[in-house]
Order: structure tokens, then sequence, then C-alpha cells
């Protein structure tokens, strides 16, 4: 009994630092409500068009301003409150999605409309995930639980993307996709007043104030001069180019593999969901950081594997065995590498380094979006998720030999 007391203080020993579990109530309310958009928005794309390539022009759109406006959320990060730069993003979110809720309830909404505010959405995440991202550090009292709240972030969005999806499509085949907007668009008071409720001590920011574009630039040259860093982003746009886009062929899986409707695709995310927050548990229950070198890789390595798997399944239960293992090893790689990438940066240039890492992961998938949708619509759904699965795996190796080899050359020189 009293191990697994120990074991479970352990995994949540961060929520000892008050405004991070605020943070972590809130957000949580949050993530349920964006899952629900999310598949809701996937699923209602593909009924008004029944196209996998426009199901990647909408990610696409969603995603593609954080890499071009990553690198400057991040000089902003470095320099403002970054509570106030999250209250603002969370408000415009509200806004975007209560007017998608209202479109589609009023049955006027079209795939430009839908265009349009996935780019509003994407224009206002630039900010907000390069904000959330160092935020963490702001909120947690303890530095050596910074790598704990990273895994919890990981797991909470898991938790809601395995709740979310499944609830999702069961609302969806019930009442439509509106209410599922607007339920997302209410959801997003609970991290507004979370964050209003918090007491931040002023952190001292960049004390040296070039302008925006050197600020950048000193940012690109910092990140790429240390080879974990400069690596560890390499992977993370290549997962992200790759491996990441099998997200916005599932409802092909679902109604063209599977021959399902809106709860088949609910059971597959909900599958990768609960894969996914498998894996951020795992990595919450280190008790250190160290020994992340080997993590990365070899998360990337189960995900390649599952998802070469995924493209040659056309059992649906077998399929959502293999897309546990995406999920897993996908969350393993991705909260592994934010706290090895936070754990050796320093404190000036977290913003801007974070934007790259923001600008790696989120903004390379839109790019993978188009591709994977585009490369469907030719070689089929199944074949370009083989693709990206390969490319996974290449990637894996890649990035370890390059860390041992830089390993060797360290203990030659001693």
């Amino acid at each position: 009994m009293s191990n697994r007391h120990s074991t479970t203080k352990l995994v949540f020993r961060s929520l000892e630092s008050r405004n991070y579990l605020l943070f972590f109530i809130g957000q949580g309310v949050s993530l349920i409500g964006t899952w629900f958009q999310f598949t809701a928005m996937s699923w209602l794309v593909y009924r008004l068009t029944n196209s996998s390539f426009l199901l990647g022009a909408v990610g696409f759109t969603a995603q593609f301003p954080t890499f071009l406006l990553a690198p400057f959320a991040g000089v902003i990060a470095d320099r403002v409150s970054r509570k106030n730069i999250l209250l603002i993003t969370q408000i415009l979110y509200m806004i975007q999605s209560f007017i998608l809720a209202i479109l589609v309830l009023k049955n006027s909404i079209t795939i430009w409309h839908i265009l349009i505010l996935s780019l509003a959405t994407g224009i206002i995440s630039s900010f907000d995930m390069t904000a959330r991202q160092t935020f963490v550090v702001d909120i947690v009292e303890k530095k050596e639980h910074l790598g704990n709240a990273i895994a919890l972030n990981s797991s909470l969005f898991n938790l809601a993307r395995l709740i979310g999806p499944t609830l999702a499509g069961l609302l969806i085949a019930v009442a439509g996709e509106g209410l599922c907007f607007l339920i997302n668009s209410i959801s997003f008071l609970s991290i507004i007043f979370a964050l209003l409720a918090m007491k931040i001590n002023g952190k001292s920011k960049e004390k040296k104030k070039p302008d925006v574009f050197q600020g950048i630039k000193d940012g690109f040259s910092y990140a790429f001069s240390s080879l974990p860093i400069k690596m560890t982003l390499f992977l993370t746009a290549l997962v992200s180019f790759m491996g990441m886009s099998y997200g916005v062929l599932m409802p092909v899986f679902a109604k063209e593999i599977f021959h399902g409707g809106p709860h088949t695709l609910g059971f597959l995310m909900s599958a990768s969901g609960l894969g996914a927050l498998t894996g951020a548990l795992t990595i919450a229950s280190k008790e250190t950081s160290k020994g992340l070198e080997r993590i990365i890789p070899a998360g990337v390595c189960i995900c390649g594997i599952g998802l070469t798997g995924f493209a040659f399944s056309s059992n649906l239960y077998v399929s959502m065995v293999l897309i546990f293992l995406t999920g897993y090893g996908m969350i393993v790689f991705f909260t592994s590498s934010n706290t090895l990438i936070q754990t050796i940066v320093e404190e000036n240039m977290r913003g801007r380094v974070m934007s790259l890492y923001t600008m790696s992961f989120m903004g390379t998938m839109p790019l993978g979006s188009i591709f994977a949708g585009s490369l469907a619509q030719k070689i089929g759904a199944q074949n370009a998720i083989l693709i990206g699965g390969l490319f996974c795996l290449l990637g894996a190796l890649v990035f370890a030999s390059k860390i041992k080899e830089k390993k060797e050359q360290l203990v030659c020189q001693e």
C-alpha cells in the first residue's frame, strides 16, 4: 500500500505547486473541449467534401502559421508576461470556436469558413504554444519537478485525447458537429479563470532588448551551437512531418478501410490517446531526467513500428493496438525531447529555443498534413502511412548514431 502511495506521489509531485495545480485543472477541462473540436472538425470537413486532400488542407491552415510566426513569439515570450500572453490567446480561441459553432448550428458553414477560421486558429496557436511551453517553468516551484510537470502536461493532453474523441464521436452521431464546437468554446472559461487565480512572482526578462530580428537570430545561433538541441529539433521536425500526419487520415481509415462512422473515428483516436497517456505517465514516473538521449530514439522507433504495422492492418481491433503503440512511442519521444531541451537551455534563451521546438513540432505538421493528404490521394492512405513510419525509423537511427558519435568524441578527448 505504501509503495503504491509513494509511486502516486512520485508521478504527481509537481502538483505540489499551487499555480501548476490551477493550470493543470483549468487546462484539463479546456483540453477535453479542444478534442471535441478536433474530432468534429475532421468529420465535418470529410462529410462536406469527401476529400482527403481537403482534410490535409484544413490541417495545413490551422498549423502552418506556427512555422512562420513561432520565432517572433519566442522573442515576445522572453520579454513579456507569459501569463498575459496565454490569457489573450485563450480568449481569442474561445471567440473563434463560438463563431464556428454558430455557423454550423445555423447550417450555413462552408469549407471556406472552415479554412479562414482554421487560419485564425493557426495564428493564435503560434503565440499560445510557445508561451505555454515556457510557462511551465514560471509555475513549477521546484526546478527538479520540471520534467515531471512536462510529462504531466502530456498526460493531461492525452487523457483529454482519450475522453474527448469518444464522447465527440457519440455526440456527432446524435446531435451533429455544432454542439461539439459550442462545448469547446465554453470550456475555455476554465483555463481563463485558472490563469486569473494564479499569483506569479515577476521573473527577470531579457535585459538587453535588441530588435526582434536580432533576437531571432540569437536564438537560432544558440540552438544550433548545441548538438543535443540541434539533433532533437531535427528529429522533432521529421516525426511531426512524417509521423504525426496520420491523424488527418483517420477519417479515411474509419470510413473506407473499416467501413464505419464517426464512432469508429472516435475509437481510433481514443486508442492513440490511451497509448499516449500511458507513455506520458511512464515518463512522469521517472525520478530523474537521466537517460533521455536513449529514450528519445527508442520512442520514435516504437512509433515507427506502430505506423508501419497500422498501414498493413485491415482489422479494426488489431489496428487499435497498433495505433496505441504509435501514440505511446510518439508521446514518449515528444515529452522526453521537450524535457531534454528545457533542462539544458539557459533561462534568457528559453522562449526563443522553445519557439524553435514549437516550430519543429507544430510548424512542420501542416506541411506533413498537406503532404499526407496529397500522397493519400495518389497512392492510398495505407501507403502514405507506411512511408511515414519508415521515415520515423530512419530518423531514430540517425539521431542515435550522432549522439553516440558525440559521446565517443568526448571520451577520446578525456
